[in-house]
């Protein structure tokens, strides 16, 4: 492996899993994914362009495959989060209704529209700036935004 391929690794390799798992909501399929978005990063390594970041580039073939993914399993249910994982510092009460709210908020954002639903994950566990949310759609700066401001609205609501 050369030393720019394993540099990639090193720099996007957990941020591309966790925007994965954030689409998947699958940590074994997340990592299978990543292993193939580097797999074939480093095959198209020609089509970069450098319009867009190296990571925005690496979580659209993420995106790609993800969506391959999808339409092979025909949208099969994805594995709900393992609710008997108790956090040590909280009481069960505690625990419990942290466990209802972030359940209500996981629930709000996977009704959203597909587009808004990956942008708001993309901000919360990618931590793309609004520029490569709006190049990795094809759109702008501003309509990843307004998306994304709308979106969170929606889930206040």
């Amino acid at each position: 492996m050369s030393d720019s391929i394993k540099e990639y690794y090193e720099n996007y390799g957990k941020k591309v899993y966790f925007y994965l798992l954030s689409l998947c909501n699958d940590s074994d399929a997340a990592e299978e994914l990543t292993q193939e978005v580097f797999y074939q990063a480093i095959k198209n390594l020609s089509s970069y362009s450098g319009k867009s970041s190296v990571y925005t580039w690496l979580c659209g073939i993420g995106k790609n495959l993800w969506l391959k993914e999808l339409s092979r399993r025909k949208r099969s249910p994805v594995a709900e989060p393992d609710e008997n994982m108790p956090s040590p510092e909280l009481s069960p009460a505690e625990n419990a209704e942290l466990k209802d709210t972030a359940m209500s908020v996981i629930r709000q954002i996977h009704a959203l529209p597909e587009h808004e639903k990956e942008i708001i994950l993309l901000r919360a566990t990618g931590e793309l700036s609004f520029r490569e949310i709006g190049d990795l759609f094809g759109k702008t700066e501003n309509w990843a935004r307004v998306t994304y401001y709308r979106a969170k609205q929606k889930i206040k609501r």
